[in-house]
């Protein structure tokens, strides 16, 4: 299971309150990496969360715990995450569309199907719904990847 995971926003809190939103979770402060730092509990209540920075925030290594600061504000980057969802495809397009944020249905590799959200124009998330959720599990196996690997391996993303 993967505890948490963080990504940067021009405002984090809202960020933060729209994926609680979307996981049936809640959105609450994260002052330990500094003023302006947010995170979305699942609504699963098992400790899952995403903690969300202000753009620009790096992690530094410390004799004490890892300390956040504030520098350059990089907008895009690899960085994405797959979430589920309860809702239904045509709630999760419509909470993208209120917040502005580019949203589609896609299907990877003709494999399982996901949506694909642009939060800030630069930070890709997947969110899957329940139906996508069960393709997912049934198509990213270990088996299965290493079978397709043997087949021949994928073509890279085209730039």
């Amino acid at each position: 299971m993967l505890f948490h995971l963080s990504i940067e926003a021009d405002d984090p809190q809202r960020v933060a309150e729209v994926l609680a939103e979307i996981w049936g979770g809640t959105a609450l402060p994260f002052p330990p990496v500094g003023v302006g730092s947010w995170m979305a509990f699942s609504g699963a209540d098992n400790g899952t969360m995403i903690e969300i920075y202000p753009r620009g925030t790096t992690l530094t290594e410390t004799a004490a715990d890892a300390v956040g600061t504030i520098g350059e504000q990089r907008r895009h980057s690899g960085i994405h995450f797959a979430m589920s969802t309860e809702l239904p495809l045509e709630q999760v397009l419509e909470i993208a569309a209120r917040e502005g944020w580019s949203a589609k249905y896609c299907r990877r590799g003709g494999k399982f199907g996901l949506i694909e959200i642009w939060i800030d124009g630069c930070q890709m998330i997947e969110v899957l719904t329940p139906e996508m959720q069960r393709e997912y599990l049934d198509f990213v196996t270990v088996e299965n990847w290493s079978r397709m690997l043997a087949a021949g391996a994928p073509q890279p993303l085209a730039a």
